[in-house]
C-alpha cells in the first residue's frame, strides 16, 4: 500500500513536470512563437519567458534573422530569343511571424518558386545584351517584384543576387571573338598613337635643330659683318692719316714702274693730275727759296 502510494505521487509529480514544461517556453531575442488557441491564432509571443495552457495552446516556432534561398540555374529565354541560364541567391526576412504561419505553408519554397517564375518573366522581357551588361538592374526588378508576392506572406526580399549568367555556346564564342578583336583594336590604338608621338617628337626635334642652325648661322654672319665694318673703318682711319704727298711719291714711283715698260703711250687719270699739283707746288716754293736764299 505504501508502494502504491509513492508511486502514484511520482506519478504525479513527473506529470507536473511535464505540464510545467509544456506551460513555460523561453523565447530567444531572434525568434517568435505564434500561439494557436484550439487552433485560432492568439498572436506572437517573446521574446523572453512565455506562459501556455497545456493541451490548449499549440506554438509554433518562427526564427526572425535574415535567410537566404539558393535558385538553382534556370533556363530563360531573352526578349531576342536567346536562352540563358542564371543562378542567383534570394536573401529574405520575416517581418510578420503570425502571416508567415497563418498565409503560407513552407514559405521558403513558396520564395523560391516565386522567384523562378519571376525570373523568366523579367528576363523574356529584355534582350541578351542587356542580360548580360545590367545585372544590378535586373536585380533590382526582381526584388521589387517578388516583394510584391512575398510582402503579404509577412516575408521581406532584401536582396536579389544573380551569381551567374551563362549564354549559349555560340555566344560565348561570339563574345570571346569580339573581344579579342576588342583588344587587337585598342592595341593598333596604341601602337598608332605611339608612332605619332614620337613622329611629333622627332618633328619638334627637327625643328628645334633647324632653329638653333639658322640664329647660328645668322649670329655668324652678323659678327662676320661687324667683322668687315670694324676693318673697314681701321682702313679708313689709316687712310686718313696719309697725307697727299705721300700719296703723291706713291703714284710717282707707280709712275716710274710703268714707265720702265715697253709701251710708248700712256693714260692717266684726272685724279693723278690732281694728286701731282700740291708736289708741283712744293717743288716751285723750294726753287724759290734757293732763288732768294742765293
Amino acid at each position: 500500500m505504501f508502494d502504491m502510494t509513492l508511486f502514484i505521487i511520482g506519478l504525479f509529480g513527473l506529470g507536473l513536470l511535464v505540464l510545467l514544461a509544456s506551460a513555460i517556453k523561453i523565447v530567444p531575442e531572434y525568434k517568435r512563437m505564434v500561439v494557436l488557441r484550439l487552433g485560432k491564432s492568439v498572436g506572437a509571443r517573446g521574446p523572453g519567458l512565455v506562459l501556455l495552457i497545456p493541451f490548449v495552446d499549440r506554438p509554433i516556432w518562427q526564427d526572425l534573422r535574415e535567410f537566404v534561398v539558393n535558385v538553382p540555374p534556370q533556363t530563360c529565354i531573352t526578349k531576342d530569343n536567346a536562352p540563358v541560364s542564371i543562378d542567383f541567391l534570394i536573401y529574405l526576412k520575416v517581418i510578420d511571424a503570425v502571416s508567415s504561419v497563418i498565409e503560407v505553408e513552407r514559405f521558403r519554397e513558396a520564395a523560391q518558386g516565386i522567384a523562378m517564375t519571376t525570373l523568366r518573366a523579367v528576363v523574356g522581357d529584355i534582350p541578351l545584351d542587356d542580360v548580360l551588361a545590367k545585372r544590378d538592374q535586373i536585380n533590382q526588378v526582381l526584388r521589387v517584384k517578388m516583394d510584391e508576392v512575398t510582402s503579404r506572406w509577412g516575408i521581406k526580399v532584401t536582396m536579389v543576387e544573380i551569381r551567374e549568367i551563362l549564354p549559349p555556346r555560340d555566344v560565348q564564342d561570339a563574345m570571346t571573338r569580339q573581344m579579342s578583336a576588342e583588344r587587337m583594336r585598342r592595341a593598333t590604338v596604341i601602337e598608332a598613337d605611339g608612332r605619332r608621338e614620337a613622329e611629333i617628337k622627332v618633328a619638334e626635334g627637327e625643328k628645334q635643330a633647324a632653329i638653333l642652325k639658322a640664329e647660328g648661322v645668322r649670329q655668324a654672319q652678323i659678327l662676320t659683318a661687324e667683322g668687315y665694318a670694324l676693318a673697314l673703318e681701321k682702313i679708313e682711319a689709316a687712310a686718313d692719316t696719309i697725307g697727299s704727298k705721300t700719296m703723291s711719291l706713291q703714284y710717282l714711283d707707280a709712275l716710274r714702274a710703268v714707265g720702265t715698260g715697253p709701251a710708248t703711250k700712256f693714260v692717266l687719270p684726272m685724279e693723278f693730275t690732281a694728286l701731282l699739283r700740291p708736289l708741283v707746288a712744293h717743288v716751285e716754293r723750294s726753287d724759290e727759296a734757293k732763288a732768294e736764299s742765293s
